[in-house]
């Protein structure tokens, strides 16, 4: 979490709000673990008064609960919250194919070639945070696309809600073949300005990740 600590022009209680919240995201603070002020305080290099505040805002956006006799600890995502974030991405995923089919230029379909040769060629490896964020590449150049940034800002928005349990699939080497196939298959839909087509891919895509996390242990 040190790593996070650098942004002086934040008040303090946000730096350690943004921290804590990005541990949790990425999966550096996992479901179920307790929130120990001292111990975060002491790590962090603050008092517990920051650290106080940062861990009742994360309350306030589900990311903590509060349990009895334990304190804060990182909350688990239930099954419901993750299919109701899932339709809800399904839906702008697939209205952002429809977009990017119909105002995509020359110069952006180049760039969101290069974006799936960058994630093709770091899904040959085993670093799983580069792989994701090649991912998140891939998918914003289609958003950029759109002309519509608001669209953009709220995929992301969810996305980001979900990433400490969609790094768990890009974890599993078995799904990088398929990941690839559904990303080339989406982007020359989105290339030829195939909207019907780019909508299926984009419905593939989404759903086969939902399965697969809701198979997975670690999602409640």
């Amino acid at each position: 979490m040190e790593n996070y600590m650098q942004d002086a022009f934040l008040p303090l209680r946000d730096v350690v709000f943004k921290t804590l919240r990005q541990a949790i995201l990425t999966g550096e603070l996992k479901p179920g673990e307790r929130l120990m002020e001292i111990h975060l305080a002491n790590k962090l290099g603050v008092s517990r008064t920051p650290i106080r505040e940062a861990i009742r805002q994360l309350e306030l956006e589900g990311l903590v609960i509060m349990v009895p006799r334990k304190g804060a600890q990182v909350a688990s995502i239930t099954e419901k919250s993750l299919t109701d974030v899932l339709e809800v991405r399904l839906a702008l995923e697939k209205l952002a194919v429809e977009l990017a089919c119909k105002r995509i230029s020359y110069e952006q379909k180049e760039i969101l070639k290069e974006k799936m040769l960058e994630f093709e060629q770091l899904a040959g490896t085993d670093d799983a945070s580069l792989i994701a964020r090649a991912d998140v590449a891939f998918h914003d150049a289609i958003f950029e696309s759109t002309g519509n940034m608001r669209l953009g800002q709220m995929v992301n928005n969810l996305a980001e809600r979900i990433y400490r349990y969609r790094l768990e699939y890009i974890k599993d080497a078995a799904n990088h073949a398929r990941l690839i196939e559904e990303h080339a298959k989406i982007m020359d839909c989105v290339i030829k300005g195939d909207e019907s087509s780019a909508c299926i891919a984009a419905e593939i895509h989404i759903v086969n990740q939902e399965n697969n996390m809701l198979r997975q242990e670690y999602k409640i």
